[in-house]
């Protein structure tokens, strides 16, 4: 059986301890990667990677800086471009409902990692991945649990992740308004269920997973 893991590593913001580690046995670039969107029933799941630089980072600017779930989406978008000012490099990448559908949410969701370290300006020299492992991938990584209230790359991907895939889902709302895309965001909301009961699923939804079965 796995060890339980234990609360008290968990700090209370997530900070560079783990990315000072690596950096003080000449590890780097570290890229901090992780992911939203895997439990949505439309949509893609996005991932995306942070390249923080070597050292110091004006903590006063990023004080606010959380896992994007613990934060409510203004403070989301004000953090989204000071990540990207701040970092050496990141990226963003997705993966289709249709490939999660084809291949699973965990391959997918692996997937869209790997297409944001693929257009990473920096290769990076450690992965700290949010409690996954990209096998595929020939660079020593590290899977944190709860990575993203750990470590402030993973924290600040897990960001750059929400706002780009909000925003993918914002767009799509135009496109398919019947389902109030640009509020719930693909998750399964009372309105995001009413309309699935009143009008079935779009060519954007998830056939594979349970909730969307059900309309086939």
């Amino acid at each position: 059986m796995a060890p339980k893991f234990d609360p008290s590593l968990i700090p209370a913001a997530p900070d560079l301890s783990l990315e000072n580690a690596l950096w003080v046995n000449g590890v780097a670039p570290i890229a901090g990667i992780d992911e939203a969107g895997r439990g949505a029933w439309a949509g893609p799941v996005t991932a995306a990677a942070v390249i923080f630089p070597q050292g110091y980072l004006p903590q006063n600017q990023l004080h606010l800086m959380r896992d994007s779930k613990q934060l409510s989406p203004a403070k989301r978008k004000l953090l989204e471009p000071l990540i990207k000012e701040l970092a050496l490099a990141w990226a963003v990448g997705f993966a289709s409902n249709d490939e999660i559908d084809v291949y699973g949410i965990l391959p997918a969701t692996r997937l869209a990692m790997t297409r944001a370290l693929e257009t990473l300006s920096l290769v990076p020299g450690h992965l700290l991945i949010d409690a996954l492992f990209l096998p595929e991938i020939p660079i020593v990584q590290t899977a944190l649990v709860k990575g993203d209230q750990r470590s402030l790359s993973i924290a600040a991907a897990s960001i750059l992740a929400k706002t780009a895939r909000d925003g993918w889902m914002e767009e799509l709302s135009l496109s398919e308004p019947l389902y109030a895309f640009e509020r719930n965001k693909g998750y399964g909301t009372r309105v995001h269920q009413q309309a699935l009961h009143r009008f079935g699923p779009c060519t954007a939804h998830r056939f594979s997973f349970a909730p969307i079965k059900g309309y086939q």
